[in-house]
């Protein structure tokens, strides 16, 4: 499959594109800074996300959305999830988001987010906010093809790659021993899963480590 990756420099996107390209398919890295891309079988496209024109996505399988943005200005992560959208609308093309876990729900009646919840980090509040917006957003859109993954609540960047996760839902879900926690090599499997087999599209769905 052709598949690019959109934020393929950062520590989720580049688990991704090794996935992929580990599995055999053809991965194009799409990144801002050229040298940052460590994977040399993949494709390099360079530019600024909100430069892409519709015609540098045309032709691929999917694309990932693993931009991640810390500055002060969270509502980056709205705007930029619309305008990927927006380039591969009405084409075949799908569309899979690295997604946040502060709009996942806390309860079975899926009224309370995550992020509502007593405990949730203040630090973390504008972030989840704007994602969950975006999400948002993303659900009333039929012109794309797209299917969000939201990780465990305690997402590790440097955690070990068990080469196993449980899919869930909506709900945050805990593993066998009562955490939300999954590492980004994991969660980068479940991802090319996900892409392989097309089996959430306009679905949020989420994993767990077992």
């Amino acid at each position: 499959m052709k598949i690019a990756v959109i934020g393929a420099s950062g520590k989720a996107g580049s688990l991704i594109v090794d996935e992929a390209i580990a599995r055999g398919h053809e991965v194009t890295a799409f990144v801002r800074n050229a040298s940052k891309v460590k994977n040399n079988k993949a494709f390099v496209f360079e530019s600024d996300l909100f430069d892409l024109k519709p015609e540098d996505l045309e032709g691929y399988d999917s694309v990932v959305d693993a931009f991640g943005f810390f500055g002060d200005d969270q509502s980056v992560h709205v705007t930029s999830l619309n305008h990927i959208a927006n380039l591969i609308a009405t084409t075949p093309t799908r569309l899979l988001v690295v997604g946040g876990a502060g709009s996942l729900y806390a309860d079975e009646e899926l009224t309370t987010q995550l992020m509502d919840t007593e405990g949730f980090p203040v630090a973390y509040l504008p972030m989840a906010s704007n994602m969950g917006e975006a999400l948002k957003q993303l659900r009333m859109r039929s012109d794309v093809k797209w299917t969000y993954i939201s990780p465990a609540a305690d997402f590790r960047a440097d955690g070990e790659r068990t080469g196993s996760y449980t899919l869930a839902g909506e709900m945050l879900t805990l593993n066998s021993k009562g955490e939300s926690t999954i590492s980004y090599a994991d969660y980068a499997i479940a991802m090319v899963d996900e892409i392989e087999h097309a089996q959430h599209i306009q679905e949020r769905i989420s994993v767990v480590s077992k």
